[in-house]
């Protein structure tokens, strides 16, 4: 073996036989012995499927990304070596809003637009984009060591997606679920598309609160945030039990707003807070979806004053063509001028934004398609789309458990959103994407449509047969075909896609055998855009949920906790630590420390630092393989013939197989990372090979051998490639990615073994005890010392393993061993497990003498000090109670550790 691990020369070799060989495959697992690269699992193995979410096509991974891949493949490997039938489904999302902007804002330094270049040539810049992205991505995971099935990525767009996306979508409509309307939507005058209500991001912000009167006949002060929206006002709404109001509930008002004549009603809502502003709403139902079911209650005009540029609409006087900041100072101007304006002041207020561009999102209404989630439906056994939802994450449905989301708080966020979840806007007005399934006769308008026949409208999947149908110019929501994932990802061609009576029927072989499937592991913030919305699509058109299980990782933030951005300049990119410091050091910086839900911070350092536990490992076996012979085909211990140590070690490490068999059947990475670690380098490393150079076993090469093996099969879901490379020196006729996971069975030598161990964690113990108190008494390393110990009933034990106790870095010189006796003068002590252990000669009295002294003085002067300031008044009254209380303690520290110090000095 070379004297250091050089991860550049291995990692794209591995990969590429792996895939090459088809390890990646649900086929591959623990191979039979003479026929290791022909794999093939029994029928009857257990699948186990994981769908990769796919990267939008918009640019690289971050890190975010690669460790969510770090995490799915841990699982993978661990399943694939416990012969399960594992199948990572790869493939990436056309993420429809976020790429055409791109795009968009590209052409945009070409002095052209979308119109400009048609939707043919648009759409092919678009793809073409889509496409250089795709293939970065694919690289990125492939250095990420990722044992994706690469034989069957998919992509939310392509032909096989869109077949799937149409069927759901006329299964909809046919169930009366999908519906075109026209209803308050999220507006982005920049993106000129609707977005979903959790697509809306929030920044804080000051506002103006303005109160005014609409005319000066108008009996209510109103308060607004937005008086540009007042000129579509057609009510104001007051809580039914607001005395102030009560005689004016149902009277209606003639005023002249700034010069715009409005009709204003006075409407009781029991929604009102009486607290805000002056406890009046001013009602804009075209501008407030709150406003908008107050209209429907009430049988108000819906009067839309802002239009899809951000522009205040015709016919609104001297404010028509102004965008809504322009229209808002003129307003304000006005209201002050003619006296209406009763006041101003400021307030902590949300900005809603487009999730893409930050353009302020407006809301108005929209002649959209939705999805009707309060329907109740034959399909869905009478309930609706919500009920559910709900019912598959807090009961279970069609015959399957519950949905267990990890970790179980999340369940409630779940519950929170499904509960209030309004009609899902599936429509947006843009052109990457898939196509509305739905065409109309040529004489319609699209942005008036008027049908007057039932047969004027067609909704399929395939375009209608016949002349003079126009295709609805709308795409559908990302979100749409994206929540149908699971699914669609395991239908290999159109073909294998059908609707029979009334449900969605995918006839594939991978469908069959690996859905639903066993875990969706994908991060927290997006528990509501896509995992509730799989659960929506694949309750309904199947009749089944996706998974069984779902993981929530959470953000990988900075050193500092902060989020990472290009702006800020604090980016890790993923490559760059590959390339530096390997794959598998940047895998377990990801996962070492990331646990369900929570933000996890990253550092090049923290990288580097599990670079040096790499190639710990491969010095670790490097020793090993250079001291003894490790290719031995029997691995039957005689447990009479080996050592105390030996049998110690057996003992850890299959009790470090159960424990990281545990921890991964339940999503525990982080834990399991750190117990190996642990093991491998204090267990390991820094107590059985050192004793190895001071103890003789016949049997050390097989418990050597059966100990590293075993580790490299625990390691090598974590990082795969040193493992892998490792594994060669064997020289077992199979690769280590097929190789089994390692099981222990009960032995009747299991109580000589354990018997054993424990006699050795004395010994152990008794070294541990002797080294910390050479430091704690601050006995150079160099210095060797005398020990006398009093062994009681261990005293053969103690002196069978004298030599260890001597040579395991105790700085021991003689050892002089008996069952009892006095105690020697001037000796460091020290007892554990009932033996008493004297230091001779490990003080130079005249030095130490000094350092007491020294340090003593130091501490009467702090004392002093201390003692000082809490008898200071001033001091004490006006500090912080925790400051005070934090003195006193400080105080009785410093008393504690001088006593000590004086103690020692007297022994002296």
């Amino acid at each position: 073996m070379d004297k250091s691990y050089n991860f550049k020369e291995n990692e794209d070799r591995i990969y590429q036989n792996w895939e090459r060989k088809g390890f990646f495959q649900p086929k591959a697992g623990p191979s039979r012995a003479d026929n290791p690269d022909n794999l093939k699992l029994e029928k009857d193995a257990k699948p186990y499927t994981i769908v990769l979410p796919p990267p939008n096509v918009t640019g690289t991974l971050h890190m975010g990304h690669a460790g969510m891949l770090a995490i799915e493949d841990v699982l993978i490997r661990y399943h694939r070596m416990q012969g399960e039938r594992t199948l990572w489904v790869p493939g990436t999302d056309h993420a429809a809003i976020a790429t055409q902007t791109k795009v968009e804002k590209i052409i945009e330094e070409e002095d052209k637009t979308r119109h400009t270049l048609g939707r043919k040539e648009f759409l092919a810049r678009v793809n073409k984009i889509a496409r250089e992205s795709h293939d970065t991505i694919v690289g990125q995971c492939k250095k990420m060591g990722a044992s994706l099935d690469w034989s069957r990525e998919a992509y939310t767009l392509d032909e096989t997606r869109n077949r799937a996306v149409n069927f759901v979508f006329k299964l909809m409509y046919d169930d009366g679920l999908i519906y075109r309307g026209e209803r308050i939507v999220n507006w982005c005058p920049r993106c000129h598309s609707t977005l979903a209500d959790d697509e809306v991001e929030y920044k804080e912000q000051k506002a103006k609160l303005y109160y005014f009167k609409y005319d000066k006949n108008f009996p209510i002060i109103i308060a607004t945030t937005r008086p540009e929206t007042k000129l579509g006002d057609t009510a104001v709404a007051v809580n039914p039990k607001d005395e102030r109001y009560k005689n004016l509930i149902g009277k209606e008002f003639e005023v002249d707003f700034v010069g715009v004549a409005l009709k204003i009603k006075i409407i009781a809502d029991r929604e009102v807070d009486m607290d805000f502003g002056t406890g009046a709403l001013g009602v804009t139902p075209a501008h407030s979806a709150i406003d908008w079911v107050m209209a429907e209650n009430n049988d108000l005009e819906i009067i839309k004053v802002i239009n899809e540029d951000g522009l205040i609409k015709n016919n609104f006087s001297k404010y028509s063509g102004k965008n809504v900041e322009e229209a808002r100072a003129m307003i304000v101007k006005n209201l002050n001028k003619s006296g209406l304006m009763e006041k101003e002041e400021e307030i902590d207020n949300k900005l809603s934004l487009c999730y893409r561009c930050d353009t302020a999102i407006e809301p108005l209404p929209s002649l959209q398609w939705f999805i009707d989630v309060n329907r109740k439906v034959e399909h869905l056994n009478g309930k609706s789309i919500k009920e559910t939802c709900l019912e598959a994450v807090r009961s279970g449905i069609f015959g399957r458990d519950k949905i267990k989301i990890v970790p179980e708080r999340f369940e409630k966020n779940y519950f929170h959103w499904m509960e209030n979840l309004r009609d899902w806007c599936i429509s947006r007005q843009i052109w990457f994407g898939h196509q509305v399934p739905v065409w109309y006769k040529s004489t319609v308008n699209n942005s008036q449509l008027t049908i007057n026949k039932k047969e004027d409208i067609y909704v399929g999947v395939e375009a209608p047969e016949g002349e003079g149908w126009k295709r609805d110019e709308d795409t559908l929501d990302t979100w749409f075909s994206s929540g149908m994932w699971t699914f669609s990802t395991l239908a290999h061609s159109p073909d294998e896609i059908r609707i029979e009576n009334g449900k969605l029927v995918i006839d594939s072989e991978d469908f069959k055998n690996f859905h639903p499937i066993e875990v969706l592991e994908t991060g927290y913030d997006i528990l509501f855009f896509w995992v509730a919305r799989m659960i929506i699509m694949t309750t309904y058109a199947l009749n089944d949920i996706p998974f069984q299980d779902v993981y929530l990782h959470g953000l990988v933030l900075d050193e500092k906790g902060k989020k990472m951005s290009k702006s800020k300049g604090n980016v890790i990119d993923p490559l760059d630590m590959i390339e530096k410091y390997g794959t598998d050091a940047t895998r377990l910086s990801l996962i070492i420390g990331s646990t369900p839900g929570n933000d996890m911070r990253l550092s090049e350092e923290k990288v580097a630092g599990f670079r040096n536990l790499v190639n710990k490992l491969w010095n670790i076996y490097r020793y090993g393989i250079k001291n003894y012979e490790l290719r031995i085909k029997n691995y039957e211990i005689d447990f009479d013939k080996i050592s105390l140590v030996d049998a110690w070690i057996i003992k850890s490490i299959d009790d470090v197989i159960l424990e990281i068999t545990d921890c991964l059947e339940n999503y525990k990475f982080s834990q399991a990372g750190e117990r190996l670690r642990e093991f491998t380098r204090d267990e390991l490393a820094d107590w059985y090979l050192e004793t190895t150079k001071f103890q003789k076993s016949k049997e050390i090469e097989k418990v050597l051998g059966y100990t590293l093996i075993n580790l490299l099969r625990l390691w090598h879901p974590f990082i795969p490639f040193i493992t892998e490379v490792l594994w060669k020196n064997f020289s077992f006729n199979k690769q280590l990615i097929i190789s089994e996971w390692p099981k222990i069975e009960k032995t009747a030598d299991d109580k000589r073994k354990a018997l054993k161990g424990v006699k050795f964690e004395i010994i152990k113990n008794a070294i541990i005890a002797i080294r910390n108190a050479r430091a704690e008494n601050k006995v150079e390393p160099s210095r060797k010392v005398k020990a006398i110990i009093y062994a009681g009933d261990n005293i053969g034990l103690i002196k069978e393993n004298k030599a260890l106790i001597k040579g395991m870095r105790t700085g021991i010189e003689s050892i002089e061993i008996k069952e009892s006796g006095p105690k020697p003068e001037k000796a460091i002590f020290v007892a554990v497990e009932g033996i008493e252990i004297y230091l001779l000669g490990a003080v130079d009295e005249k030095k130490e003498k000094k350092r007491l002294k020294e340090s003593i003085e130091r501490l009467r002067q702090l004392i002093t000090m201390t003692k000082k300031k809490l008898s200071d008044k001033n001091f004490v009254e006006r500090a912080p109670g925790a400051i005070v209380d934090k003195e006193k303690t400080r105080l009785e520290e410093f008393g504690i550790e001088k006593k000590k110090l004086e103690d020692q000095f007297k022994k002296l």
